[in-house]
């Protein structure tokens, strides 16, 4: 979602920008505003972050607002951005009621049941359980029954707060109900880690996918939409480990992708990067098909390769479209691996001492399971990816990347 302080004209119903932008204000201030700002910078926009902690990872790039200084943050930028849809919807509804125009029809929300409900509409079919589970349904033994199950295990979701494995539980049995609403019920009431805003529980069925592929595409204040190519995700506990790009063999679902993302971008008259996370299944004939899974309207983990391995970067790209400039080509200049640090840095000489690797730090404390760095591997010789990956799983101390 994009905002903006300064008078825009239309073209086919669309906000075209037409007084100079200087400032960009982005909500929130991890290592995606971290990133989009050092785009920011190459084409000469300043950035300012609305975050709560002071020493945030954009915060190496611009000054940082609190909540408490909302005001202050939208007084001193001529177009807003965000980049974590956990951002809360009171501070974004305030922000498009203040601003001369929005990009968006209708709001993102960060509602799972919204998410998948409007995936459904546009034809790309999310998990076949996805309903509510209120908190006295929970707390029943006869769970399964109420819900009308027939299989275990299934997934317990929060609707709202949840990443990076987070906000889910797996239920294989009632015994592991009393567990699952002890980790997730705080979302039922706001009162827990994951949200301040009430969130029902989702049920989510096991889905029998051979891989998990994602779609990235950026759309212009014009309507213009450009799509990267299918990347292939792989998973540690819950958490991104590594994206190899091009997904190979898939080019067969490539317009699938590539259809679904321009439909719901158009849709949402949405403007900025947007991220489709998809399973590959197979469809009641047989062939291979794309289920979706989440939505992401923001950049995302998989298109971190992008910096390096795309002739415009998903940062560079979602700058472009909040400013109004031109959009950049998509393509893959050379195929890579991005493999998530998480936890605890390696040595950086140990990586870069591996031909073709470009490490991305965050700035952030070691923590167990935390994103602190990415590390794009791009080797001259496409053949080596592999070698080059075992090298790269080596020097780093959880082996992350390793499987898959």
């Amino acid at each position: 979602m994009t905002t903006t302080n300064t008078d825009s004209n239309t073209v086919n119903n669309n906000p075209i920008q037409t007084t100079p932008i200087q400032t960009i204000g982005i909500l929130g201030g991890g290592q995606l505003g971290m990133m989009l700002a050092e785009s920011a910078m190459q084409l000469g926009y300043r950035c300012i972050f609305l975050e709560d902690a002071p020493n945030c990872p954009a915060s190496l790039y611009g000054k940082v607002y609190s909540s408490q200084q909302l005001e202050d943050f939208v007084k001193k930028a001529d177009v807003f951005t965000l980049e974590f849809e956990n951002t809360p919807v009171e501070t974004v509804q305030w922000l498009q009621q203040l601003s001369t125009d929005s990009d968006t029809d209708e709001d993102i929300n960060t509602n799972k049941n919204i998410d998948n409900e409007f995936s459904k509409k546009q034809g790309m079919y999310p998990p076949p359980i996805a309903l509510e589970i209120a908190q006295d349904r929970l707390a029943e033994k006869s769970l399964f029954n109420q819900l009308d199950i027939a299989t275990v295990p299934f997934l317990s979701v929060s609707s709202r707060g949840g990443y990076d494995g987070k906000g889910q539980f797996v239920i294989r049995s009632n015994e592991d109900i009393a567990k699952a609403w002890a980790e997730l019920g705080g979302a039922v009431t706001g009162q827990g880690n994951l949200t301040s805003t009430p969130a029902p529980l989702i049920a989510e069925g096991f889905i029998n996918f051979s891989r998990e592929v994602s779609i990235i595409a950026v759309r212009g204040q014009g309507g213009e939409v450009r799509a990267y190519d299918l990347v292939e995700n792989h998973h540690y506990n819950g958490i991104l480990a590594k994206t190899q790009a091009p997904a190979i063999g898939t080019s067969h679902l490539k317009q699938m992708a590539q259809t679904a993302i321009s439909k719901l971008m158009n849709h949402l008259n949405y403007v900025g990067v947007l991220a489709l996370e998809l399973f590959v299944c197979k469809d009641e004939h047989g062939n291979d098909t794309l289920l979706a899974n989440e939505i992401a309207p923001r950049v995302h983990n998989s298109g971190h390769w992008s910096i390096e391995g795309a002739v415009t970067s998903q940062f560079e790209n979602h700058i472009r479209a909040v400013v109004g400039l031109p959009l950049g080509d998509t393509a893959i200049v050379h195929p890579s691996i991005m493999v998530n640090v998480l936890g605890e840095y390696p040595k950086l000489v140990d990586v870069l001492a591996i031909d073709g690797c470009h490490y991305h730090t965050y700035h952030k404390e070691e923590r167990d399971n935390r994103k602190i760095a990415h590390i794009t591997l791009m080797p001259t010789d496409t053949a080596q990816l592999k070698e080059r990956l075992a090298e790269l799983v080596s020097v780093l101390p959880n082996k992350v990347g390793e499987s898959g």
